[in-house]
């Protein structure tokens, strides 16, 4: 099958094949690769396309992309280098040393959360530690990984430009679940029951294949008296690891202490006596008594969601801000240090639950590959919106406060 559209001139002498595959049609991959070529002021001859017969089979196609010069060529090459299309005139990617510590080389590729591969002494490799925003290192046993830019060191082998390399996007298979039918424009009309029974499902499929779930939690979850939701998840196994800030540890340690969050009671929802002072007395004696898992330890601190992390082994990375007081011992000031830190805790997990945090939110989310399913919770719209805009477009948005649907999610693992 050949199939032409050549806006351009017919004379257009810069000439490039590439292929596509997997689930191109009803993913409108391909839509997006030939719409790219035409806004470019390129054209294209569809070469040879297989349309896979059930709805599983992947489908082909070859695409011969013309346009009037190299820089617009290499324009259009770039562009659909993303949706997965790769030159069928096969070569290895190009590796070029970093010349300083701290800095990409000139040109190198800035990489995607989609699954991506490089090809390395003509075999594809697979690029470990997917991540958006970074590059790819290549070792010296051929192995490739994404690093970040801070992270390299003069020397290291760097992959720049794309030839040599190939994604594979997001791909929309039959509407099964939740996060597929629904992993879209954020609405507070989305029915809260089905979200729930949902995420729920998501949460068993990930616990029995053995994969971590990742809770990112903000201090709202305190405030609005969700802490026994969260102690209830780790107790019943349904949370490995625990993204948060010095805010959330310090109301939900200063509840445990005073009974107050943000000097509230959260059993009479009046302001406590003195109680504005109660999550920097809180803070103090944390420090006092040399952090956290000494206040465990030392029979000080007997309850909320850091107690029960200490009790059960969870690993926690409470990221530093600049507003912070104290901050408590635990809490990681350096952001390059944190960073690592959250990357570190992020192998294995195959869920991730984000509740009324959106700087954490974002954070996390450009750490994950896009294969790990996002559930974001905030009373705000625009947090969810903020993080499926930055490319993490795996996220199912929930518009609802913290409390009503933690407990709703904890009652569904419960009795589903």
């Amino acid at each position: 099958m050949v199939q032409s559209h050549s806006p351009a001139p017919a004379g257009s002498e810069f000439v490039e094949e590439v292929e596509i595959q997997g689930h191109i049609i009803d993913s409108l991959i391909l839509p997006k690769v030939l719409d790219e070529i035409l806004t470019h002021g390129g054209s294209y001859t569809l070469k040879d396309i297989r349309i896979g017969q059930r709805q599983e089979d992947p489908s082909h196609v070859r695409i011969e992309v013309r346009a009037p010069s190299a820089a617009a060529l290499q324009e259009i090459l770039d562009a659909i280098h993303d949706h997965g299309a790769v030159q069928t005139a096969a070569q290895d990617c190009t590796v070029v040393p970093a010349d300083m510590d701290g800095a990409f080389p000139e040109g190198f590729y800035s990489t995607t959360n989609y699954r991506t591969q490089i090809r390395l002494n003509g075999e594809w490799v697979e690029v470990e530690d997917q991540e958006m925003d970074c590059g790819i290192l290549v070792d010296p046993e051929g192995a490739a990984r994404c690093i970040p830019m801070a992270l390299v060191r003069k020397g290291d082998p760097i992959v720049v430009g794309r030839q040599g390399l190939r994604v594979f996007p997001a791909e929309t298979t039959a509407r099964t679940s939740l996060f597929e039918f629904m992993a879209s424009p954020v609405s507070s009309e989305k029915p809260k029951g089905v979200t729930v029974r949902e995420i729920a499902a998501a949460m068993r499929r990930a616990r029995s294949a053995g994969e971590r779930i990742l809770a990112v939690l903000g201090p709202a979850v305190v405030h609005t008296g969700s802490v026994e939701h969260i102690c209830q998840l780790i107790r019943s196994g349904y949370l490995q690891v625990l993204f948060a800030g010095n805010a959330l540890a310090t109301h939900d340690i200063e509840q445990a202490l005073y009974g107050t969050s943000l000097g509230v009671s959260l059993d009479r929802g009046l302001p406590a006596e003195e109680g504005h002072e109660h999550h920097l007395r809180a803070i103090n004696t944390i420090r006092r008594l040399g952090g956290i898992r000494a206040a465990v330890a030392k029979g000080r601190l007997k309850s909320g969601i850091m107690y029960e992390c200490v009790r059960h082994d969870i690993p926690f990375v409470l990221a530093g801000s600049i507003r912070d007081d104290g901050p408590l011992p635990e809490v990681v000031t350096d952001v390059l240090d944190a960073q690592q830190r959250m990357r570190d805790q992020i192998h294995g997990v195959g869920f991730c639950l984000m509740v009324a945090t959106a700087l954490h939110s974002i954070a996390t989310g450009n750490m994950l590959p896009a294969w790990v399913k996002v559930a974001c919770v905030d009373i705000n719209p625009a947090t969810v919106t903020k993080l499926t805009d930055r490319g993490s477009i795996q996220t199912v948005g929930i518009v609802t406060d913290a409390e009503p649907f933690l407990r709703a999610v904890v009652h569904e693992l419960a009795t589903g």
